[in-house]
């Protein structure tokens, strides 16, 4: 059982200010509570975790690289803000100084 100079251990440690009241409601509210998790504590769980055959795949596809027509490569790069031959030009983001 939670005692009235537990909360105001906690109450002091958390900087709040807490009337005679509170702090009798409070321990009540805290020991409900932890008479609760040593209910949970004690309760046993008997579950069967045998996997379903074909209930488990893989979400992800291939990583296949594709071709694209030079049409459709030209418009794409001609979506680009910036652009350096036949590469999409980006804004240096990283800076790296390494002592090796």
């Amino acid at each position: 059982m939670i005692t009235v100079q537990e909360i105001e251990k906690l109450a002091n440690l958390a900087r709040i200010r807490l009337e005679e009241d509170e702090k009798v409601s409070l321990t009540k509210e805290i020991d409900s509570i932890l008479t609760y998790i040593d209910q949970i504590k004690k309760a046993t769980v008997d579950v069967d975790f045998t996997p379903i055959p074909g209930a488990v795949h893989n979400i992800f596809r291939d990583d296949i690289p594709t071709s694209t027509s030079s049409t459709d490569r030209e418009n794409i790069l001609n979506e680009a803000p910036y652009r350096e031959g036949d590469f999409v030009a980006v804004k240096k983001i990283i800076e790296q100084d390494v002592d090796l």
